[in-house]
């Protein structure tokens, strides 16, 4: 079954991740309209791309921006979230050697200690962003089953995985099955659902990060349509 599901399915899983999210980044770069979207795409490209960057630079770093500002303890969980759950698979050993045997790729990893503490903080995090979304009324309202089914499936690999290194409650082999189980479905759903935003976030706000640096870098005036 290990061997099944960290051989054939896994290849299966990354060509589904890879594919689908070349299909939704070509899909919504053809699907803008510099008129329509009021971004001025294949003109005025450094005005454009100097917006696009402060933007994303100003959404990626903590309080970098005043939407993170206003709410410190929400910035602290979701940074804290994501955080672990981008670090944690990219630089795990057990996952790097997974991929060393199967794709002949390799790279840096972070000690164990440090994928427990992330692990653990990335957990913790979800928790109280669920806690989050059923406690605020303003959240609760936008939220539905689905949300919580994707934080569901966010979370799965994580816990999982915790509990197969440190063999808490059933076997290993279990909880490894599991693991590997939990991780390829939510590459599977990245593509297809919400999920998609750990591309989708850095479309969209390099393209309002354009919009704001044209028609604010000294493009007011031209004969552009805006």
């Amino acid at each position: 079954m290990y061997q099944i599901i960290t051989g054939p399915l896994l290849w299966l899983t990354f060509a589904v991740f890879f594919g689908g999210l070349a299909w939704r980044v070509y899909t919504y770069i053809k699907g803008l309209d510099w008129k329509l979207d009021r971004v001025a795409y294949g003109h005025h490209t450094a005005f454009g791309i100097r917006g696009a960057a402060r933007s994303i630079a100003a959404w990626i770093v903590p309080f970098g921006s005043q939407g993170w500002k206003v709410k410190p303890i929400f910035t602290i969980l979701f940074f804290t979230f994501h955080i672990g759950l981008v670090v944690v698979p990219l630089f795990l050993a057990g996952h790097a050697v997974v991929l060393k045997m199967r794709f002949g790729l390799g790279w840096p990893t972070i000690p164990m200690l440090a994928a427990d503490i992330l692990t653990v903080a990335m957990i913790c995090a979800g928790v109280f962003i669920i806690i989050r979304r059923i406690a605020l009324p303003e959240v609760r309202i936008i939220t539905s089953l689905y949300d919580y089914l994707l934080l569901a499936i966010t979370m799965a690999p994580f816990v999982t995985g915790f509990m197969a290194v440190h063999q808490i409650g059933a076997d290993y082999e279990f909880w490894l099955l599991a693991h590997v189980i939990a991780g390829e479905i939510m590459l599977l759903a990245v593509p297809f659902t919400k999920l998609f935003h750990v591309v989708g976030f850095f479309l969209s706000r390099g393209q309002l990060g354009m919009d704001y640096g044209i028609k604010r870098g000294g493009m007011k005036g031209t004969n552009m349509a805006w």
